[in-house]
């Protein structure tokens, strides 16, 4: 079943989100060093460039590394830095393949704690402690995948009602908070130093 999310603001996109594991996974892994919403069109941009309707780890994986370099650089590119982003996207392809056959929702499907999801989440290529909290964040909030302990996994990511995250963001008004709230966040670091 599709889960309704506004993580890219583009309709599309947002659909592919809502229906596809891997797209949401991929989405996580582009947003860094981009604004949210690029990051999180990134897969939809991706599928139509693969010429489908959606993302399958194991024909991205074998990808040519090239030509999937050069799929992502394409204008308008996929990230910032799309050459290092497309080997990130297929090292996560390849260790879905290796490790959940292929089939991303293998990560967190039947896991019993929010502790051994965090886990999961942190072992995979391009996510460190912080990213997989954002995502075991946002997939208790708005995937409905809620294993015990789920909220203190995610940290303060997992805090009911705070916007600090894409896993916040419902809408253009809660993107807006969680932009706030990183301005915020950029200039109380700035000020420290």
């Amino acid at each position: 079943m599709a889960t309704k999310v506004q993580l890219a603001q583009r309709p599309e996109a947002d659909e592919l989100l809502g229906r596809s594991p891997l797209a949401a996974l991929v989405g996580m892994l582009l947003d860094q060093q981009i604004p949210m919403e690029w990051a999180f069109s990134g897969p939809y941009t991706i599928s139509q460039r693969l010429d489908s309707d959606a993302l399958d780890a194991d024909e991205i994986a074998a990808y040519d590394p090239e030509r999937f370099a050069a799929l992502l650089a394409e204008k308008p590119a996929v990230h910032r830095y799309p050459g290092s982003m497309a080997k990130r996207v297929q090292q996560l392809c390849q260790y879905l393949v290796d490790h959940y056959d292929g089939d991303a929702e293998k990560v967190w499907k039947g896991v019993d704690s929010g502790k051994e999801l965090y886990k999961r989440l942190n072992a995979l290529p391009g996510f460190g402690k912080q990213k997989a909290q954002i995502f075991l964040a946002l997939l208790g909030k708005q995937y409905g995948v809620r294993p015990d302990g789920w909220r203190e996994a995610a940290g303060v990511y997992g805090e009911d009602g705070s916007h600090r995250s894409v896993a916040d963001i419902t809408g253009p008004e809660s993107l807006a908070q969680v932009r706030a709230f990183k301005q915020e966040m950029k200039a109380a670091a700035k000020a420290s130093k």
